[in-house]
């Protein structure tokens, strides 16, 4: 596709399900709940799901669960027909409300404006999972992490492996680890199936490292490149991947990394946008080789590589800027190294 003319076009196109997962539907049998339904990847994976259960004939088998706390944040899964179950998930008494069912997609979480907030990070990384683990301890999980769980790597080192030790720097990356910790020992007490997915960057037009450098470029604003160099991965290539490990689920639980396979240099990246924009790129900082890097050679293995290349994103995302397609004004910040967001 060369283009989106508009958000219902490029919902469709990320939210297109594939034979793998359809497939992956098919032998993993039962109704299914996406916990964190509301945040930005949460449509698409809701939509992606029950597009492949209606392929396969399953139809009434899904349930999006999230607070909705923005007006009309229920309005799209209503209108694809999905049924919604208002939930705090951060509450023992409402997440006792929600039913449990045999596979669970897990998003919730919070990153943004918690740096001075170390009770917020508790609360919603720490305390809320341990309470999932313990409501869904018969369901099969799979349960978004993040690949800031690393420590910094280079681009020599090929990004860091599943295998690799978790050092993060900063309170959001060591609370993300110990969401992971949540479920693993969810997992050794109950022996509840799990995949804990360790994603960095999704790229939607509306959000995403490859926009946030765009952005900047297009409006000569100077590019950050104190992290030199990024990881990322079309929403809907990570989505499918996403759905694919509900086959992978063990215990204890099976950890991988969805990402790109290319290591991606930030100048090099505003430069192309430069010359795809028409934009002499300015830049701020010194680069640093050193940032956060996955290896995705397991997924790669399991899924086959994602399907979507950069060249296309960036065509993609250049469109959409210069067309004036919405944004959600929501930055990666993924410039930060010292994991205070």
């Amino acid at each position: 596709m060369k283009s989106f003319s508009n958000t219902v076009q490029l919902d469709e196109m990320i939210t297109r399900p594939c034979d793998q997962v359809i497939e992956a539907l098919r032998i993993c049998p039962g109704r299914i709940t996406v916990l964190g339904a509301g945040g930005k990847m949460g449509f698409h994976l809701c939509r992606m799901l029950q597009r492949a259960l209606e392929e396969i004939g399953r139809e009434d088998q899904l349930l999006a669960v999230s607070r909705f706390s923005t007006a009309g944040a229920e309005r799209p899964f209503q209108q694809a027909g999905i049924a919604t179950h208002t939930a705090d998930l951060s509450q023992e008494s409402q997440v006792r409300s929600i039913p449990v069912t045999p596979q669970v997609f897990f998003l919730a979480g919070v990153k943004f404006g918690t740096a001075n907030k170390p009770e917020l990070l508790r609360k919603m990384n720490t305390e809320m999972p341990k309470l999932i683990a313990g409501h869904f301890c018969k369901s099969a999980i799979v349960a978004m992490s993040t690949g800031c769980v690393y420590s910094f790597t280079n681009q020599a080192s090929g990004g860091s492996r599943e295998s690799d030790p978790t050092d993060p720097p900063g309170e959001y990356a060591q609370s993300c680890l110990d969401r992971e910790t949540a479920f693993v020992n969810g997992s050794l007490s109950h022996r509840t199936k799990c995949c804990l997915i360790r994603l960095n960057y999704s790229i939607d037009l509306r959000y995403g490292v490859l926009m946030d450098i765009a952005q900047q470029v297009w409006h000569n604003r100077p590019v950050n490149i104190e992290t030199g160099y990024v990881n990322v991965i079309w929403q809907g290539d990570a989505i499918k991947q996403i759905i694919q490990a509900a086959t992978l689920t063990e215990a204890p639980p099976q950890i991988i990394n969805i990402t790109g396979s290319e290591m991606l240099r930030v100048r090099d990246i505003a430069t192309e946008f430069g010359r795809r924009l028409n934009r002499h790129p300015k830049f701020s900082g010194h680069e640093s080789s050193h940032c956060w890097l996955s290896n995705n050679a397991k997924a790669s293995e399991v899924f086959g590589q994602p399907t979507t290349s950069i060249e296309q994103m960036m065509d993609w995302t250049s469109t959409w800027l210069t067309s004036g397609g919405p944004t959600l004004n929501k930055p990666t910040h993924f410039q930060t190294r010292d994991g205070h967001y």
